[in-house]
């Protein structure tokens, strides 16, 4: 079955839409969207590419999160290996809520989502060092604690990192916060 979602304002049908893995489109299709925000139409064919660095510029509630993920998403699916996402947050709120939003489609992938933070289960931090895959949600105090308690064995943990994503990028910059991160690379 070919599944069509037309573009916004237009009668095309969307490029960038079957470039995804055909799990996720079944999934945008399942949850009932009629079309990619202009957001997504424009960010997933430039990450799938992943041959470049990009900030996705968009208002509150035009799918930026979707517009990362949903490409980043179709490129854990096509590798041979075990691969992973780190998303950077600047809060455990907002790690909580895109956990939440990415947890359904994620289990449905089979692609593991772990949260990082102080609130967090040990064993589920403990999960992932064992099996460093998926989706990584993290904020940039708990990755220096990691990076610090994990020094020795870094070039595994983050061996098949593909991707990194700072969200909420203008909330670090010419901050001390900002600065910490910086000094992470």
């Amino acid at each position: 079955m070919k599944m069509v979602l037309p573009i916004s304002n237009s009668s095309q049908a969307s490029s960038s839409f079957f470039e995804l893995d055909e799990r996720i489109q079944r999934w945008i299709w399942e949850s009932g969207w009629d079309e990619l925000k202009d957001a997504q139409e424009k960010a997933i064919p430039l990450i799938l590419a992943a041959n470049q660095d990009i900030i996705v510029a968009a208002a509150t509630a035009s799918g930026k999160t979707e517009a990362a993920f949903l490409p980043i998403l179709t490129r854990l699916l096509q590798q041979d290996t075990p691969a992973c996402v780190v998303y950077l947050s600047p809060l455990k709120a907002l790690i909580n809520d895109q956990w939440g939003r990415l947890a359904g489609l994620c289990e449905t992938l089979e692609i593991p989502v772990t949260p990082w933070h102080g609130d967090i289960s040990n064993t589920q931090k403990k999960q992932f060092l064992k099996k460093p895959q998926g989706c990584l949600l993290i904020t940039p105090e708990s990755l220096e604690a990691l990076l610090m308690k994990q020094g020795h064995s870094l070039a595994g943990i983050f061996n098949g990192l593909m991707y990194l994503v700072v969200d909420e990028l203008h909330a670090f910059i010419g901050t001390e916060r900002g600065k910490q991160l910086q000094s992470l690379r």
